[in-house]
C-alpha cells in the first residue's frame, strides 16, 4: 500500500513491479491485493496501462483498515475473540489487560493514515532518495 501511495501520480502500477521493488513474491502479493481490492482499498485497472492503484487518497486510508483486514483483526490473544478457548475467560484479569492493549493498538492505527506513514518514510530518507523513490522507504 505504501509503495502504491508513493507511485500514485504515475497511475496504476503492475503488481510485478511492486513485488520486485519490495522483494515480495508476486503470487503472495496477488493474494494480498485481492483482499485489499475486495475491501475497496485498492482498485484494479485493466488494459495495457493497467495495474493496481489506491481506491482512496492516502489521507483517507488508515492503517487499522489495512492491518485488520490482512491480519483478520487485532486480538493479541485467542481468548479475546474466542471466549470458549479458556474456562477462566470471565474472571481473568490478564484477558482484560490484553483486550485493553488490543484496543489501544487499534486506536493508534486508526489515528495514522497512509499519508502519515508516507511522511514518516520521507523523513527517514534523504531528499534525493525521496525524489527518486523506488517504493522502498
Amino acid at each position: 500500500m505504501l509503495d502504491l501511495a508513493f507511485h500514485a501520480e504515475k497511475g496504476p502500477v503492475r503488481l510485478g513491479t511492486v513485488a520486485e521493488r519490495q522483494g515480495i513474491g508476486v503470487k503472495y502479493l496477488e493474494q494480498i491485493a485481492r483482499s485489499l481490492t475486495k475491501a475497496n482499498l485498492l482498485r484494479s485497472v485493466r488494459g495495457p496501462k493497467g495495474g493496481r492503484q489506491l481506491a482512496r487518497a492516502p489521507q483517507d486510508i488508515n492503517l487499522a483498515e489495512i492491518v485488520m483486514l490482512l491480519e483478520g483483526g487485532l486480538k493479541l490473544t485467542d481468548c479475546i475473540a474466542k471466549t470458549w478457548v479458556c474456562e477462566h475467560t470471565e474472571q481473568c484479569a490478564a484477558r482484560i489487560l490484553w483486550a485493553e492493549v488490543s484496543q489501544a493498538v487499534v486506536e493508534k492505527l486508526q489515528a495514522i493514515s497512509l499519508k502519515d506513514l508516507m511522511e514518516k518514510a520521507q523523513a527517514l530518507s534523504s531528499p534525493e532518495e525521496c525524489a527518486n523513490r523506488d517504493g522502498k522507504p
